[in-house]
């Protein structure tokens, strides 16, 4: 499974309709409300080999009408290798 974070800026008033309706969707790992230009944090894991951009689409975790265009964050573990840390 491949770790990847979403930051989404939720139109105002709505942040708890879209992480509402995101943890009812079970599609999310972790959820956070975060202060400064995006509203939330999510957290999602899929397999390696998922096209990330067309989970966010099927998955509804794009843009809705509660909440304006999202960021996405792919993580790598590309450190851990240099510094001598197991996987």
């Amino acid at each position: 499974m491949v770790p990847f974070f979403v930051q989404i800026k939720c139109k105002l008033g709505q942040s708890y309709t879209v992480a509402n309706a995101l943890a009812e969707a079970e599609i999310a790992s972790e959820i956070y409300s975060t202060a400064g230009h995006y509203d939330l944090l999510v957290k999602f894991y899929v397999d390696k080999d998922t096209d990330i951009g067309a989970f966010r689409q099927r998955e509804g975790a794009g843009p809705s009408r509660h909440s304006g265009h999202p960021h996405t964050i792919i993580t790598f573990k590309g450190v851990r290798r240099r510094l001598g840390i197991p996987n």
